[in-house]
């Protein structure tokens, strides 16, 4: 196992941190809270060279992501960050990158979008853009950005995969709060992630045709090629970060984090901060012998389907809690793992949707518990709900 630093960071911080670890070639930013800090603290370290790197400085998201798509394409390896209305101002670029296969890292801070105008975060903007092509996680807290933004790379490098991958960050509640961050030694990520290679790349020595046009004959073959290589990133995520947890002795879950589901018979399924928040919920109404846990979507894309059936098989009541809706229905994530759960063979479980946390809006513990005690409630015929 190698030795570490530690050090008080914020999320932004701490992606900054894994970025440079990364060793990236091209970095193109345009600035947009809450990313910004992200961005500034990699500009400062390319300035001092303990980051050798090209930095652009562009005029807008989409041309960011442009950038990157261009210096991918050249072989080299790219980031920029970005957040809630840029994101979407990229949204024409998100399909070009992942149709090229070019495997773009890209922060998103999990900010709402207009209007109202709001700088505060919930994930309408991550979540709107789910078909777009990109592999997405969304991170707990600073120290898991740090490393999902280090695993990032190689698992979007993977010649199996070649897909651009987004790290989320729950705006300020990660992106600005500060904890204590294990730092990987700059011997250790080179062990781990060795310099990008790769053939889908111009390249005079074998001339190659990049981004081109594909009619009807053609075009949906692309597009199933597209799709198995994020499905073949299931096992690349695993191995990945099996090789992550045996150099560095942090080991993640896989595609969740399932707490207490083995005997649970209420559970809340969530993503990003506010499983922090949950978390202690259910240690405590486990301890008053509450059979209650919790699961924690790591990844939206690939969507884990089967690990969502097998952590609510026991359950007779599920929650799905999320800061998001898709207007007129329900929230994605309820969507995805009802979707899940309707391939299940066993009798399912009364599935509830919880919205809550848009524009920021604090969810708090008191919340977390009224949450549990609805799904112990009678059947009322109420799916969707906000809090």
């Amino acid at each position: 196992m190698m030795l570490e630093q530690k050090a008080f960071l914020s999320g932004n911080e701490a992606v900054a941190a894994g970025v440079r670890l990364a060793r990236p070639h091209v970095i193109a930013a345009y600035p947009i809270t809450p990313q910004t800090t992200v961005i500034e603290r990699l500009a400062e370290m390319v300035e001092d060279e303990s980051l050798k790197a090209e930095y652009l400085n562009v005029e807008s998201e989409h041309s960011a992501l442009s950038a990157c798509i261009g210096a991918s394409a050249v072989g080299a390896r790219t980031f920029t960050a970005t957040s809630s209305q840029g994101l979407l101002y990229m949204a024409e670029c998100l399909h070009y990158a992942s149709g090229g296969r070019f495997p773009v890292v890209m922060m998103n801070a999990n900010r709402s979008v207009a209007l109202p105008w709001n700088i505060y975060g919930d994930q309408r903007d991550s979540l709107s853009l789910l078909d777009c092509g990109w592999i997405q996680a969304y991170a707990e807290n600073a120290q898991e950005s740090l490393d999902l933004i280090i695993q990032a790379y190689a698992i979007a490098e993977h010649p199996d995969v070649l897909t651009p991958m987004m790290i989320n960050l729950d705006g300020f509640v990660i992106t600005h709060t500060y904890e204590l961050v294990s730092l990987p030694s700059q011997e250790g990520v080179d062990a781990f992630l060795p310099p990008f290679q790769t053939v889908n790349k111009m390249d005079l020595d074998h001339p190659m045709s990049l981004a081109f046009t594909a009619g009807p004959a053609y075009n949906q073959a692309f597009k199933q090629l597209q799709h198995q290589a994020v499905l073949s990133a299931l096992k690349v995520i695993l191995d990945t970060e099996e090789r992550f947890g045996q150099l560095f002795g942090r080991n993640y879950s896989g595609l969740i984090e399932s707490i207490h589901c083995e005997d649970a018979e209420f559970i809340i399924v969530t993503l990003g901060s506010v499983a922090g928040t949950v978390k202690p919920v259910v240690e405590r109404l486990r301890s008053l012998g509450e059979r209650v846990g919790l699961v924690r979507i790591r990844y939206m894309r690939p969507f884990p389907d089967r690990e969502i059936r097998k952590a609510l098989a026991g359950a007779k009541a599920v929650g799905v809690l999320e800061k998001d809706i898709s207007f007129g229905y329900e929230g994605t994530v309820f969507t995805n793992v009802n979707s899940a759960l309707m391939r299940s063979k066993v009798i399912q479980p009364r599935l509830l949707n919880f919205i809550g946390g848009l524009g920021g809006k604090d969810i708090s513990v008191a919340d977390i518990e009224r949450l549990f005690l609805r799904l112990k409630s009678p059947d009322d015929g109420e799916t969707v709900g906000f809090i």
